[in-house]
């Protein structure tokens, strides 16, 4: 089961909205929906969960590309929603995108300079086949993208459990992402 919000950055604070997955089949998708949320082109974060086992961050910042973070990659690229991000930060050719639009997704978009990923040595392909750049072991993407939100990237590399709860509470968020699980 997955649980997805969004967060706005406002004069006044953050407002959450719940984030129909349905809705979402691309990458495009969910940076119009999350760009629709934003309030004076401010800052808006997209938080994906797979019941504790993955996360992923998507940070919009007006018209700038998203910035993408997921915890487990490995495990993300199982799933329908997290194989949409790792394949985006992995750098998916046009025949892999052509397979994700064909299944019922939701998704995300590009890493920045920061980048994690931690290679497992003896992975040369995942699951889509040979020659398929491997999915590195661990965590995948921008960790630096909440730091100067108050997430450091140390805090979001080491969030285990319920880390969107967790997330919320360095941004001081809680209240308004409660209100919306």
């Amino acid at each position: 089961m997955y649980f997805a919000a969004l967060l706005a950055r406002t004069e006044d604070g953050w407002e959450a909205s719940d984030m129909e997955l349905d809705d979402v089949e691309s990458l495009t998708d969910l940076t119009d929906l999350a760009r629709a949320a934003a309030v004076d082109d401010d800052t808006v974060v997209a938080l994906i969960e797979q019941e504790d086992a993955w996360f992923g961050v998507v940070r919009l910042d007006g018209e700038d590309d998203p910035r993408i973070f997921v915890s487990n990659a490995v495990l993300a690229k199982r799933s329908s929603y997290g194989s949409m991000l790792t394949d985006e930060l992995l750098g998916s050719d046009g025949q892999e995108d052509d397979e994700l639009d064909e299944l019922d997704l939701d998704g995300t978009e590009d890493g920045e300079e920061d980048t994690v990923a931690a290679f497992a040595g003896d992975e040369d392909e995942d699951a889509s086949g040979a020659g398929a750049e491997p999915v590195p072991a661990g965590p995948l993407g921008d960790a630096r993208l909440l730091d100067d939100l108050g997430v450091s990237h140390k805090e979001l590399l080491a969030l285990d459990g319920d880390a969107l709860a967790e997330i919320a509470d360095l941004l001081g968020a809680t209240e308004v992402l409660e209100a919306v699980r």
